[in-house]
C-alpha cells in the first residue's frame, strides 16, 4: 500500500509509504490504556456506590441512576461517535475523550451532591462513546496489513477488555476500603493524562496520513433513530432489573426503541450515506464476531457480578478480598487471548476457537452451580475462576479482531463503535434477565422453606439464586458455542477487503 495520492493544490505526489509505523507497538500500549480505563469504570464505579450514597444520602433508586445515566449515554452515542471519529479523525476523538472522562471523572470525584455527581457520570459516558469506538478503530487501522501482528495485536486489546472488569473490582475495593470512593473516579483522571501523554507521542491514525478524514457526511436523521432506539432499549433493559418486566416504564420503552432501531435498519437500507453500512454488519463472519461479543457480555454479568456477592455476603469477605479473588481471572485470561489471537486465529480461524471458548465458559459456570455455604475458594471457585478467564480470553481474543476485519478504513470507527454497542446492551440484557431470575429464585426458595429459620432461610434462598442464575448463563454459553460454530466461515478471516472509492459507501441490495 502507498501514500502516493495528490494533495489538492500540489504538482508532486506524496512519498512512498515506508512501512509499518516502528512506534505501532507502544501505540497499542496507549490504545489499551484507554480501553482499559474505559472498562474498568464498569466494575470499579459498582463498589463505590453504596459508600457514596451513604456520603451523599441519596436513596437506592437514585443510586440505580448512577449507573443507568451512564449506560444511557454511552450506549445510546456508540455509533454515533463513531461515525463521527470516522469523519473528523479517530486520534481526534480519542483525545478529545481522554480529556472529557478526565475532567467529569474529577467532577464526580469531587461531587457534593447527588445531582453533580449523576451530571457527571451522564458526561463519563457521552465521552466514553467516543473514546472507546476511537481506540479500537485505531488498533484496527493501525494494524491493517499483517495478520500475525494483527492477531497479536487483538490478543493484548482483548485481553484488557476482558480483564478490565476484574481489575475494577479489585481496585475499587482497595480504594474504597483504603481511601474513599471518591477515588474509585479519580483514579480515572491519572490514567487518562497518561494516555493523553502517550496518544499525542504515539499514536498516529493511518486513514488521515493518507489525506485526512473520512469526506462521508454523516446521516443525521439515522443518527437520531439509532440514539432514540438504543437509549429506549438501555433505559427500559435497566428500569426491569429494578421495576420488573411488566412495569410500562420497562416495556414502553423497550417497544419504542426496538421500533427506533428497525426504522434506523430500514433507513441505512436505502440512504447513500448510512451511519452503518448493513454491508458492516450482514458479513457473516463480522455478524458472528458481534454476536459473540453480545453473547459474552451477557454471560460474564453473571459470574462478575453474583460470583462476587456470593464472595461476599456467603463467604462474608471484604470488598478488598472479594476483588483480589478475581485476579487469577484476570491473569489467566491475558493467557487465553495470547493463545487465540497470536496463535490460534491467524492458522484456523474463528470458528473452532470462539465456540470453544464459549465451551470453557460453560464449564466454569456448572462448576460454580456446585458452591455452598463452606466452600473453599481453593477448590470451589478458583477452577471454575481459571476455567471461565480462558475461556474468555479466547472469545475476547479473536472476537474483535474478527468484527473489525475487511471493513474499508472509513468505517472503521463505526464498526468498532459496533462491538462496543453489543458489549454494552449484552451487559444491560444480563442486568435485567439475572435480576429477575435470581429474585424469582429467592421467592421460590422462601415459599417453599418456609419454616426454616429466617436468617438461615435467607442463607439458603440466595444461594439458592446463584445457583440459578449460574444455570442459565451456561445456557447462554452454550447456545453462544452452537450458534457462532454454525455461523462463521471456516478458515483464517480475511484482513482486507477489495478497495473501495472513498465516494461510494458499499452497501447490500437487501437484507437478506
Amino acid at each position: 500500500m502507498t501514500t502516493g495520492d495528490v494533495r489538492p493544490g500540489t504538482a508532486h505526489a506524496l512519498p512512498e509509504d515506508p512501512g509499518p509505523d516502528p512506534r505501532r507497538w507502544l501505540a497499542l500500549l496507549v490504545l489499551s490504556l484507554a480501553q482499559l480505563m474505559d472498562v474498568l469504570d464498569g466494575t470499579i464505579i459498582n463498589i463505590a456506590l453504596p459508600s457514596a450514597q451513604s456520603d451523599l444520602g441519596f436513596d437506592l433508586e437514585n443510586r440505580e441512576w448512577l449507573v443507568t445515566g451512564y449506560a444511557l449515554a454511552y450506549g445510546s452515542l456508540l455509533l454515533f461517535g463513531g461515525r463521527l471519529a470516522d469523519r473528523f479523525g479517530r486520534r481526534r476523538f480519542l483525545t478529545i475523550g481522554l480529556v472529557g472522562f478526565a475532567v467529569s471523572s474529577a467532577v464526580g470525584g469531587a461531587a457534593p451532591t447527588f445531582e453533580v455527581l449523576l451530571g457527571a457520570r451522564i458526561a463519563q459516558g457521552l465521552f466514553a462513546a467516543a473514546l472507546a469506538p476511537a481506540a479500537l478503530s485505531l488498533v484496527s487501522v493501525t494494524f491493517a496489513d499483517d495478520a500475525t501482528e494483527r492477531g497479536r495485536a487483538f490478543a493484548v486489546f482483548g485481553a484488557v477488555s476482558g480483564m478490565g472488569g476484574a481489575i475494577g473490582l479489585t481496585l475499587g475495593g482497595v480504594l474504597t476500603d483504603q481511601l474513599s470512593w471518591r477515588w474509585c473516579l479519580y483514579i480515572n483522571v491519572a490514567i487518562a493524562a497518561v494516555a493523553l501523554l502517550g496518544a499525542l507521542a504515539f499514536v498516529r491514525d493511518p486513514g488521515a496520513a493518507r489525506g485526512g478524514a473520512s469526506t462521508r457526511s454523516v446521516d443525521l436523521p439515522g443518527a437520531v433513530l439509532v440514539v432514540a432506539g438504543l437509549a429506549g432499549v438501555v433505559f427500559g433493559l435497566g428500569n426491569s432489573a429494578v421495576e420488573g418486566r411488566g412495569a410500562p416504564s420497562t416495556w414502553v420503552p423497550l417497544a419504542v426503541g426496538a421500533l427506533l432501531v428497525v426504522g434506523f435498519v430500514l433507513r441505512e437500507a436505502r440512504t447513500a450515506h448510512p451511519l452503518l453500512p448493513l454491508s458492516v454488519v450482514w458479513d457473516r463472519n463480522r455478524g458472528a464476531g458481534f454476536l459473540s461479543i453480545a453473547i459474552s457480555g451477557v454471560g460474564s454479568f453473571a459470574v462478575f457480578l453474583y460470583l462476587s456477592y456470593y464472595l461476599q455476603q456467603t463467604l462474608g469477605w471484604s470488598a478488598t478480598e472479594a476483588g483480589l479473588g478475581f485476579l487469577p481471572f484476570a491473569a489467566v485470561l491475558v493467557l487465553g487471548a495470547g493463545v487465540s489471537g497470536s496463535v490460534l486465529l491467524p492458522r484456523v480461524g474463528p470458528r473452532p476457537v470462539i465456540p470453544a471458548g464459549c465451551l470453557f465458559a460453560v464449564a466454569a459456570l456448572v462448576l460454580l452451580t456446585g458452591i455452598d455455604q463452606d466452600s473453599s475458594y481453593l477448590t470451589g471457585v478458583l477452577p471454575a475462576v481459571l476455567l471461565f478467564g480462558f475461556g474468555t480470553g479466547l472469545v475476547f481474543g479473536s472476537a474483535q479482531n474478527v468484527a473489525t476485519s475487511g471493513v474499508d478504513d472509513d468505517d472503521a470507527g463505526v464498526a468498532s463503535a459496533m462491538v462496543n454497542t453489543m458489549q454494552q446492551v449484552g451487559g444491560a440484557i444480563g442486568l435485567a434477565t439475572f435480576t429477575y431470575i435470581s429474585a424469582s429464585a429467592v421467592d421460590r426458595y422462601l415459599a417453599d422453606d418456609a419454616g426454616a429459620p429466617a436468617e438461615q432461610a435467607q442463607a439458603l434462598a440466595a444461594l439458592s439464586s446463584y445457583h440459578t442464575v449460574f444455570w442459565v448463563a451456561a445456557g447462554v454459553f452454550l447456545v453462544g458455542a452452537a450458534v457462532t460454530a454454525a455461523l462463521f466461515r471456516p478458515g483464517p478471516v480475511v484482513l482486507a477487503g477489495p478497495p473501495v472509492p472513498s465516494h461510494q459507501t458499499p452497501r447490500p441490495t437487501s437484507v437478506a
